[in-house]
């Protein structure tokens, strides 16, 4: 859940001439605002394991899931990339009413009927905000799914900005950080100081935990693609804890009520708190917790054989846990 690129903080739509290769199906959202098109690709193909990504932000792209092409295709998994509606490969109308939690559920579930995609076959992965987006598609659609999991994602939106509260914040160098503060009490997130401060003291440590200089063209691509426009009414400006709509999203009393196989991955560098994550997936019926210890909120890159390991071997048990 960032908003901002160390390279740009700015959102532009470079690389949508490449939505017509193959693979790609642009299917029609209808909303209470008009029909609208959104972007998805198909890699692989298998019978009953078929992986939707729901990407972060909110407001990303489906860019950054690019490293499931060095891991996925050689274990036969098919999986759909999927910009969400308003994101860079997607249409992105000028409709503030849009960004709103039970709308793009409601758009998950419309793209799940245009892809075909069944109780047999369907497991669904999203990605810090993603994470939000498919906990609730899995408690109010669980009749279509086979299999969950959740990424870098906190159950609760109040005890995530009580981990960056009192953990996360008291770790930074306290002049760095009493500068970030004051910046964002003056609203000036969009300067750029705040990200000067923002990628050596948090975004390395927390974010991606490499040089900037070496972070992968992917990330790159999708940070600089994020807009704005649904990121700030949906988790707000800040880059150390959310606000906004998603404020007070909490549903930890309600995992039990997901009772089909998920995965929870948590990281210990993680923006989000290792040991929840522990927790959540206890909470789950048939939960299963897989950690990175060397992995930050992109664990699916700094700690990348073990995520994928986890994964993998997740997908390629449902079979047995069915």
């Amino acid at each position: 859940m960032t908003s901002h690129s160390p390279a740009s903080t700015y959102f532009d739509t470079t690389g949508r001439d490449d939505r017509l290769s193959g693979g790609v199906k642009l299917i029609p959202v209808t909303t209470p605002h008009g029909t609208y098109r959104v972007w998805t690709k198909r890699v692989g193909n298998h019978p009953t394991l078929k992986v939707l990504l729901l990407h972060g932000g909110p407001g990303a792209t489906h860019e950054y899931f690019e490293a499931f092409d060095s891991f996925l295709p050689a274990a036969g998994i098919e999986y759909y990339y999927y910009d969400q509606l308003g994101s860079a490969y997607s249409d992105q109308p000028d409709q503030p009413a849009l960004w709103d939690l039970p709308r793009f559920v409601d758009e998950v579930e419309q793209v799940r009927q245009a892809l075909g995609l069944t109780r047999e076959n369907f497991i669904l992965l999203g990605h810090s905000w993603g994470g939000i987006l498919a906990l609730e598609y899995a408690l109010q659609y669980p009749q279509h799914l086979r299999a969950l999991v959740i990424s870098n994602m906190m159950a609760s939106i109040p005890l995530y900005n009580a981990y960056a509260r009192d953990v996360l914040k008291p770790a930074m160098d306290p002049a760095a950080l009493a500068e970030i503060e004051q910046l964002e009490a003056a609203g000036a997130h969009d300067q750029p100081r705040y990200m000067e401060l923002l990628v050596p003291h948090h975004y390395v440590h927390h974010v991606l935990r490499l040089p900037v200089e070496d972070w992968p063209d992917p990330v790159n691509r999708a940070f600089k693609h994020i807009n704005p426009s649904i990121y700030v009414p949906l988790q707000g400006p800040s880059e150390l804890g959310a606000s906004a709509k998603l404020a007070d999203w909490d549903r930890t009393a309600d995992l039990g009520q997901v009772t089909v196989p998920t995965l929870v991955i948590g990281a210990q560098h993680d923006t989000m708190d290792p040991a929840h994550m522990a927790w959540m997936a206890g909470q789950f019926p048939r939960g299963q917790h897989l950690h990175c210890p060397d992995g930050s909120h992109m664990a699916l890159y700094d700690d990348q054989e073990r995520y994928f390991a986890g994964l993998i071997g997740f997908l390629r048990g449902l079979d047995r846990l069915d």
